[in-house]
C-alpha cells in the first residue's frame, strides 16, 4: 500500500493498471462534479501503487496517454442523462462512451469522447469502463460551485468507485484522518472550501 498522490494529465503517465480519472470544469458550478468527486474518494483512502488518481480537468485529447495505460479506468462527472437534478448513475463497459457522447454537457465531453474513440481505434481502450455519472442542476454559473443537490451524492459517488474498485481485486483502505484543505488536492487544485468562501457575494446574497 501506497501514499495516494491526487495527479494532473503532464508529464510522463508512467506505469499502473487502474485509473480512477475525474473530468469537468470546477468554474462551472456542476460541471465540477467529476473534480471534486476524485478530490473526495482521494481525501478518504489510500490505494496501491498501480493505481493512479487523475484530476483530468477539461484537458480533453492531451488525456489519451494516461487512458491508453490502464487496464481499468472508473471516470467521475457531471453527464446529461436526462434524468432528475442529482440523480446518481453508474454505467459500464460499452455503454460509456455512448453516454459520455450523446448530450454533451460542454466541451469537456466531447474532447473525451475523441479519447474514447482514439484509444478504440488504437486498440488500447481499457477492458474494465466504468462511469460515475450525476446529472447536472446548474451549469451557466461561472465563479459557482456545485449546487446543494449535487454536492450532496459526493459521497454516494465515492462509495459507488470503492464498490467498483473492490470489485476489480483492489484493496480500498480507509485513511486514518481524511486530508484536509491543500493536502487532498494536487498542486495548483483550488479546495472546495477555498473556492467557495473566496466567490464575491452578489448585493442582497447570504454569506
Amino acid at each position: 500500500m501506497t501514499e495516494t498522490v491526487l495527479s494532473h494529465a503532464d508529464g510522463d503517465p508512467g506505469a499502473y493498471e487502474t485509473l480512477v480519472l475525474g473530468i469537468g470544469n470546477v468554474l462551472w458550478a456542476d460541471e465540477g462534479f467529476g473534480i471534486r468527486a476524485v478530490e473526495a474518494l482521494n481525501a478518504r483512502y489510500t490505494f496501491p501503487e498501480d493505481v493512479r488518481l487523475m484530476d483530468g480537468g477539461t484537458q480533453g485529447i492531451f488525456l489519451l496517454p494516461w487512458v491508453c495505460s490502464a487496464q481499468r479506468l472508473l471516470i467521475f462527472d457531471a453527464v446529461d442523462f436526462g434524468m432528475e437534478p442529482a440523480t446518481l448513475r453508474m454505467v459500464q463497459g460499452d455503454d460509456v462512451p455512448c453516454f459520455m457522447g450523446a448530450k454533451k454537457v460542454s466541451m469537456h465531453q466531447a474532447g473525451f469522447q475523441e479519447v474514447l474513440s482514439s484509444a478504440t481505434l488504437s486498440g488500447s481502450l481499457p477492458g474494465e469502463l466504468v462511469l460515475v455519472g450525476v446529472q447536472p442542476e446548474l451549469l451557466n454559473d461561472y465563479g459557482g460551485s456545485l449546487t446543494a443537490g449535487v454536492k450532496a451524492r459526493i459521497g454516494e459517488a465515492v462509495e459507488l468507485a470503492c464498490e467498483v474498485l473492490r470489485g476489480w481485486d483492489i484493496d480500498v483502505t480507509e485513511r486514518g484522518r481524511p486530508l484536509e484543505g491543500a493536502e487532498r488536492i494536487g498542486p495548483g487544485a483550488l479546495d472546495i472550501r477555498d473556492y467557495e468562501e473566496g466567490r464575491p457575494r452578489l448585493e442582497g446574497e447570504a454569506r
